[in-house]
């Protein structure tokens, strides 16, 4: 992109190639008036492609299924128009950084030249899961989000998610699909390491220590933008069934919780969150409209825009409408709950009249110029939305400047310092739930890589030859069949009777720790009174669970959730209501709660 020179000096890039600095042109200018310069020049196309937002993988592949093609970044750009999208796979930050810079390069070409955003799901954690969070790529690692709350650090969370941010701005992305405002409230819930946990207050705290991390005290072109979600809050799904699926199309309160879930949002608003994703699933039984909180006007206009005055760009969750492919493996269907018998443009029409200004995961313009050319959409409406996804692009200096520097995203990912952090927090996180630290230099461990064991003793094969055993287990989950539901651990939180023995033999053998990790509120009844120490953790490297088991270091968190005592007292509990399971095991804010 070539820049020039305006006659009183000022640098500016040329990006309709007319040679002239127009108003969206000008850097000097306010953010409003750039961005209602640059809205008075599009056409309809040109804004409604605006309003897709797509997925990429860094790279020009075009995977295929029998009888579909999936189009690939270059044409999204360059065909259909395309200039937001989330990243999915991220090799190695050198071939992300200049992914960015091909597909800056791409849009710049094009007759306005308006620069492309990247976002994307968490990609600092343990989670792999395709619909909701990445690993690799060299970011420096944390725990989980639920980790983060098991810290009850405001500053180290802020500090954190101030790495998080430069990690991620280094390779191109500007906007990230997180946090989550949901409140943990059902423990049968998959999306709880996600969240910050089941005490709203506490919540509230890391949500605005996270949100300020990443964004700064305003949006500039430091900042990484915030899609904070899943308005307005989606913990309570009915039966603890997550809205991917159809079985979660429902959140449900039935102790009348509903203004309660409301509270870490308005901590994001008062943070300055950027933007807004809606959940999938129906607010039921609320008064509001029984439809998906994508398709709700009563959600986004009346609530989040009436009510919050909230003005930043929605974004609806992912392939609501149309579903999605997921190339070589198979075809997700939409997530349009409560609208399924609406025709594709029917929905289409809702979505934009309820105020949502992206649609997440759609990747063809047409569904909106249909919109609008059916008469059901004005196009003044398709402006308003255009406006406020330019502003955010105006805001993040991407007109200005939406290139990075291969070799800086190089240094700067997965730096010692930043992993350093991120080990510093994924320690703080561990919580200490039972028991005391397990001591010997003939180890038995399970669920730990052998080589970092045997730098703490000498690791044997049988727990009859061990001084000590540390293991560590997932919590327990029902598994499911189909190729997504694979990635969401749901149903049960016990452990099948089997592993409970097995797990309750090893501990009669030798003195054992068990270091769980606690994507969801397990029951861990069968193990705390055979365990020699019972250690909770949320996303920590092997050496750091070593290190507190064998009484090396502190074990400082608190947990962010009660722990239940059983099933029962899970199944008798309210969906919408917090620490509302009959006695539970371990409270939240244990070991220091009363």
């Amino acid at each position: 992109m070539l820049t020039l020179r305006h006659h009183d000096g000022t640098p500016f890039r040329d990006l309709n190639h007319n040679g002239t600095m127009e108003p969206y042109e000008d850097p000097r200018l306010p953010v409003e008036e750039r961005a209602e310069d640059l809205v008075s020049r599009m056409t309809l196309a040109e804004k409604a492609a605006l309003m897709c937002h797509g997925r990429m993988f860094a790279g020009n592949a075009r995977p295929a299924l029998p009888g579909a093609t999936v189009p690939s970044g270059v044409e999204l750009i360059t065909e259909r128009g395309l200039t937001t999208f989330a990243m999915m796979a991220v090799p190695d930050a050198r071939t992300m950084a200049e992914w960015n810079n091909h597909v800056q390069d791409l849009a710049a070409a094009e007759r306005l030249g308006i620069p492309v955003t990247l976002s994307s799901d968490p990609r600092h954690g343990f989670t792999a899961n395709p619909a909701t969070a990445h690993i690799g790529g060299g970011f420096s690692a944390g725990p989980e989000p639920i980790g983060l709350a098991a810290t009850d650090d405001p500053a180290l969370v802020e500090e954190y998610a101030a790495l998080i941010g430069r990690e991620l701005r280094a390779v191109g992305i500007r906007v990230a699909l997180h946090p989550m405002a949901d409140l943990a409230t059902e423990p049968r819930w998959a999306r709880i390491s996600g969240t910050f946990g089941e005490d709203a207050d506490r919540a509230c705290r890391m949500i605005a220590a996270y949100i300020r991390g990443l964004q700064g005290e305003r949006i500039g072109p430091d900042s990484i933008a915030c899609m904070t979600k899943h308005f307005p809050g989606g913990g309570p799904q009915a039966h603890g069934e997550d809205s991917h699926f159809a079985a979660g199309r429902r959140l449900v309160y039935p102790g009348g919780a509903f203004e309660h879930h409301l509270r870490p949002f308005e901590a994001a608003f008062e943070a300055g969150t950027a933007q807004i994703m809606p959940a999938y699933a129906i607010p039921s039984g609320t008064g509001l409209s029984e439809v998906g909180a994508n398709f709700n006007r009563d959600v986004i206009t009346g609530l989040l825009r009436g009510r919050y005055g909230f003005d930043g760009v929605v974004c609806t969750d992912f392939n609501a409408i149309t579903g999605n492919v997921i190339p070589g493996i198979t075809t997700l269907p939409p997530r349009h709950w409560g609208v399924e018998e609406l025709s594709v443009a029917e929905q289409v029409v809702l979505t934009l009249d309820a105020g949502a200004d992206q649609l997440g995961g759609e990747t063809d313009p047409a569904l909106i110029l249909t919109a609008v050319r059916s008469g059901a959409v004005s196009e003044a409406r398709i402006d308003e939305s255009a406006r406020r996804i330019l502003r955010d692009k105006f805001r993040l200096g991407l007109f200005d400047d939406p290139y990075v520097d291969p070799d800086a995203a190089t240094d700067r990912v997965g730096a010692p310092a930043g992993v350093e952090l991120g080990r510093r927090v994924q320690q703080r996180s561990l919580v200490h739930l039972a028991g005391q630290p397990v001591v010997g230099q003939r180890l038995y461990t399970e669920g730990i890589d052998p080589a970092v064991a045997a730098r703490y003793g000498t690791v044997v094969e049988r727990a009859e030859d061990a001084d000590a055993a540390i293991v560590r287990i997932a919590a327990p989950y029902d598994k499911r069949e189909g190729f997504m539901e694979q990635f969401f651990h749901s149903g049960s939180l016990e452990f099948p009777q089997e592993d409970s023995e097995r797990l309750r033999s090893l501990a009669a053998t030798v003195p054992t720790c068990f270091a769980v990790h606690l994507d969801r509120p397990a029951v861990l009844t069968p193990l705390a009174d055979h365990a020699a120490l019972l250690i909770g953790e949320f996303g920590a490297d092997d050496d750091l669970v070593l290190d507190a088991a064998l009484g090396k270091a502190a074990i400082p968190g608190s947990l962010p959730f009660d722990l239940p005592s059983s099933m029962a007292a899970v199944e008798a509990a309210r969906e919408d209501v917090p620490f509302d399971t009959h006695a539970p095991l371990f409270r939240c804010g244990h070991p220091t709660a009363r």
